[in-house]
């Protein structure tokens, strides 16, 4: 199948997916994410496709967001449509059976940070910086991918503010997974995605679907959760088995029943 706005490379069975509008740094426009949605769903069903890469034409960036032109054109009934459109994409891209990593080959904006915390890990270079501008613009997004990545409070500090993160220190967020040259980005992410591709896809893709089925429950459910096993099925040691030689030395004695 032949594509406009991205470029498909399959590297023995690592598939490199390259948003390819360089002119508008590689924006996301309508045309793009629906080809990336059908080779997503394509690649799926290909059992020569054992990993998916994702990466940005040109050395400038991976993406720099929505495409705004072309949204400040669209009626407000086809804004909602497109938005709902979107919202799909991306738990495509998040849930797909697949490990789909990025490689952050250039600047990582708005949509684009969404896009690429919808992936399984990160590997970047130099080049690499992230921004997370929905809150200059009186929106949000994010809440529920970044988090997951680099732990609520440097996520709050992220979203809160929009500014810029350079590639150190989104590595030493957890942002990026790897951090390597520019141009060795795209071949290591193919080296993990080979490495991943040996394995049974079936046991990868039972893995993910669970790791999203408890990142899925509310923080509420999640408590409760480990309260529930540290009561029954996880139970641990008693005050005094657990404690023992504190309260040896402490010469103090339980209080009969």
């Amino acid at each position: 199948m032949s594509y406009q706005h991205i470029q498909i490379d399959q590297r023995d069975r690592v598939a490199v997916v390259t948003l390819n509008r360089p002119e508008v740094l590689n924006a996301l426009n309508l045309g793009l994410v629906q080809e990336l949605d059908q080779a997503i769903t394509q690649m799926e069903g290909d059992d020569g496709v054992g990993a998916i890469v994702l990466t940005g034409s040109g050395e400038r960036a991976f993406s720099a967001g929505a495409d705004i032109h072309e949204n400040r054109e669209l009626s407000p009934e086809e804004r909602e449509r497109v938005t709902a459109m979107r919202a799909d994409y991306t738990w495509h891209l998040a849930s797909c059976s697949k490990p789909v990593i990025g490689a952050i080959n250039g600047l990582c904006y708005g949509g684009g940070t969404v896009m690429a915390t919808s992936l399984d890990l990160l590997v970047g270079c130099e080049r690499s910086s992230f921004r997370f501008l929905a809150v200059n613009y009186g929106q949000m997004n994010a809440t529920w991918s970044l988090p997951m990545m680099v732990g609520w409070p440097r996520a709050k500090e992220l979203l809160y503010s929009g500014r810029e993160i350079f590639a150190e220190e989104a590595y030493r967020f957890g942002l990026l997974n790897h951090l390597v040259p520019a141009a060795q980005v795209v071949d290591k992410a193919v080296e993990i995605g080979a490495g991943f591709a040996k394995n049974r896809p079936q046991s990868i893709a039972n893995i993910k679907q669970m790791l999203l089925e408890h990142t899925g429950l509310s923080q509420e459910e999640q408590f409760r959760n480990e309260v529930n096993a540290r009561q029954g099925r996880m139970k641990g040691l008693t005050v005094e088995e657990g404690f023992k030689s504190f309260l040896d030395r402490k010469g103090r004695k339980p209080r009969a029943s």
